[in-house]
């Protein structure tokens, strides 16, 4: 089965269990709403390339497969999680996500902070589930799933940095990015044995932080239609974004710096080659060509 195929049945295994006997419907159909179908899914793709190039190729039903697949699926529901909160109308009110109607408009407000908050639980529930033939490396990832999404540096500090009245935006974007693609970083050389080096947080904190400069990026010059969300929010909302700090110009080279960095982070593995042409094509996607050139 196709990697990608993988997650997604994963993600629907798990999303089958929460909605069994006895399950409040709405509440199930809100998570099912918020999950598929999904984005790029580009955190549990980073989760895949790493394990791979940790231990390159493995095949479908290898013993190491169950908790990798399991750990990007579980950084997937994490991140989905944050969309819901994300959109809510104390924090974006934004009203669609992925080209679709946001959680809260398509159910109600009661109902999208539960499913928010439903996913982060499955996210541990997927991983210790899918963990059985490794329970030797479930407590190391338990660790990096956590704080990845608690205090102080997980998402959720990220997301209270927008509650404060002034936020440094290099912390901002780190907690609220960096810390998923540090951990999907992570994830992926720890499902397949490897040490949780240094080296692997430090790469996907910065490809993490990347990506969130071409996310604003894409906000202040980017078109609904190209997103699938609303654009213009950080500056109606008065949020950090690099865009609107440094210029675009400035912006797109703080996202090439960043790129750069990020590579020059990770650590020696089998597949490190491989690994790093593979971050050099995935990150020109980050933003359209159009911006590039412009920016350029």
């Amino acid at each position: 089965m196709d990697p990608m195929h993988q997650i997604e049945a994963t993600l629907m295994r798990a999303l089958d269990r929460g909605e069994g006997p006895g399950a409040p419907p709405r509440l199930g159909a809100a998570m099912r709403h918020a999950v598929f179908p999904g984005g790029a899914r580009i955190r549990p793709r980073l989760c895949l390339s790493v394990a791979r190039a940790c231990s390159p190729a493995p095949k479908p039903d290898h013993q190491d497969a169950p908790i990798m697949f399991g750990a990007a699926s579980a950084i997937e529901l994490l991140h989905c999680a944050s969309l819901v909160h994300d959109d809510l109308p104390c924090f974006d009110d934004a009203a669609m996500r992925r080209g679709k109607p946001s959680v809260h408009v398509a159910f109600d407000e009661r109902l999208a902070v539960l499913a928010g908050d439903a996913l982060i639980v499955m996210a541990f529930e997927i991983l210790a589930v899918e963990a059985a033939a490794r329970p030797e490396r479930l407590s190391a990832l338990l660790s990096i799933l956590a704080r990845s999404v608690g205090m102080p540096l997980g998402i959720a500090a990220g997301q209270a940095w927008e509650c404060e009245p002034h936020a440094d935006l290099s912390a901002y974007q780190q907690a609220k990015t960096g810390a998923l693609f540090a951990a999907a970083s992570l994830s992926g050389a720890v499902a397949v044995g490897f040490e949780a080096d240094q080296g692997w947080r430090d790469f996907g904190e910065r490809l993490g932080e990347a990506f969130q400069v071409a996310d604003d990026i894409r906000d202040v010059a980017g078109s609904a239609e190209q997103e699938g969300k609303p654009v213009g929010q950080d500056d109606a909302l008065g949020r950090p974004n690099a865009a609107l700090a440094l210029g675009l110009p400035r912006a797109v080279e703080r996202l090439e710096h960043l790129i750069a960095s990020a590579i020059d982070q990770i650590p020696f593995c089998p597949g490190r080659a491989v690994l790093c042409a593979e971050i050099r094509a995935v990150t020109r996607s980050f933003l359209p060509q159009m911006i590039w050139e412009v920016a350029h």
